[in-house]
């Protein structure tokens, strides 16, 4: 079991563009829940069965295994309710640490969130200069939660 320490925020230029490359993810749900879901992912060329139960913001147990491709591609396909959330994933360094920039597809288009993941609550670090607002314990800028309310129907005044 791990504890998944992250804060997330949204991103607010493209200066970040370039420093990465972007690894495609496509991910479902077979149980989701306020508290915490079960998901399918796929990312490159790689698989997961994934449960995530949320403690508090800042917080989540998470207990990854790495599952065979054709049974995530089956469970996707069968077991899933709605068409995967789709994105690119960037891994980018900055000041010693990484941050993962999530830019979103299909109907998540337009959506970009950087996250960071962190040792301990407290720790300090650099915030780059395409790092916007936090969004850390905004539910709905979580994947399983754009999984069932895409950004493509958000209002416009919730952009």
């Amino acid at each position: 079991m791990a504890i998944e320490i992250e804060r997330r925020y949204l991103v607010v230029d493209d200066s970040w563009i370039g420093k990465a490359v972007g690894i495609l993810y496509r991910q479902g749900y077979l149980y989701l829940q306020e508290d915490g879901v079960v998901r399918i992912r796929v990312a490159g060329d790689e698989a997961f069965l994934t449960v995530k139960v949320r403690k508090d913001d800042f917080n989540t147990l998470e207990y990854e295994y790495e599952i065979p491709m054709e049974d995530a591609e089956d469970m996707l396909a069968r077991l899933c309710d709605r068409p995967p959330v789709e994105k690119k994933r960037y891994r980018i360094s900055h000041a010693g640490m990484v941050w993962e920039v999530d830019e979103f597809s299909g109907d998540n288009e337009g959506l970009l969130i950087a996250e960071i993941e962190l040792e301990y609550e407290k720790q300090m670090f650099d915030i780059p200069s395409w790092v916007g607002r936090e969004v850390t314990g905004e539910k709905k800028y979580l994947n399983a939660y754009l999984y069932r309310n895409p950004y493509k129907n958000w209002p416009s005044e919730e952009k």
